[in-house]
């Protein structure tokens, strides 16, 4: 059988990171897409290949239409059809108020949140369709049921959007033959975190959920690979909350 080729965007650390690694034990072929870090994105490529499973590496800003062509172009002549998205890619920018963000970093958060998770969405949606199967499985936040007041409603408000894409693409997509659902971490332990500025964010959130610890980037990855998986063959639509009880 030919093996699935899925394209892990924001793949260069923490939860896709993790994805491209377990997608890889489960035997996808793995396109890493990341923005900034080649030397992570590769090292990342390397697992995936220990894995015994074949990977390239794109560098792509999801939220510029070119990347994108470029990222599932290169997908395809290097790795063969695509089969699989996992649109991972994302930003929050600094933590705080509504009333102090500073308008670059909300644009720069709805561009990569919302408009990046579209034009992939809408690639693999493209070529997924004209071929009659495909898995498509967003990455989306606790926060968009929380709100997450007084640290960031905007990156919440993204992340609803990426729900309601999910469940509109999945009733678009359906007939197609094309399964979309999505993950929702609660506190994941990542470098998220100390890229908004609080490296100790997640541990000290862990007394708020149920579980009383912070999640794993791994039991996420988890989560995706079920939904990319054949044992989820009757699964669209699904958002499913993966975050500690919270």
């Amino acid at each position: 059988m030919t093996r699935p080729v899925t394209v892990v965007t924001g793949g260069s650390r923490g939860i896709g990171a993790a994805t491209c690694l377990r997608l890889a034990a489960d035997g996808h072929d793995v396109v890493v897409g990341y923005v900034r870090d080649a030397e992570a994105a590769e090292a990342v490529a390397d697992g995936v290949r220990k894995a015994g499973a074949r990977c390239v590496t794109v560098r792509v800003d999801t939220s510029v239409e070119a990347d994108v062509e470029r990222l599932f172009e290169t997908a395809e002549r290097q790795l063969g059809p695509v089969t699989g998205l996992v649109n991972n890619a994302g930003v929050t920018g600094p933590l705080g108020r509504l009333a102090d963000a500073d308008t670059a970093d909300l644009r720069r958060v709805v561009d990569v949140n919302l408009l990046g998770t579209l034009l992939c969405a809408r690639r693999a949606a493209q070529l997924m369709t004209a071929r009659g199967s495909g898995v498509i499985v967003n990455v989306s936040s606790a926060a968009a049921t929380l709100g997450s007041p007084g640290d960031y409603v905007h990156y919440a408000a993204t992340k609803a959007a990426v729900d309601a894409l999910t469940l509109g693409l999945a009733k678009e997509l359906g007939p197609d033959g094309v399964r979309v659902n999505a993950v929702a971490p609660g506190v994941i332990e990542t470098e998220m975190h100390a890229a908004m500025g609080d490296p100790d964010r997640a541990r000290r959130m862990a007394g708020t959920t149920p579980l009383r610890r912070p999640g794993q980037a791994e039991e996420i990855a988890a989560a995706v690979a079920w939904l990319m998986s054949p044992d989820a063959s009757y699964t669209t639509g699904a958002v499913l909350r993966v975050s500690g009880g919270r």
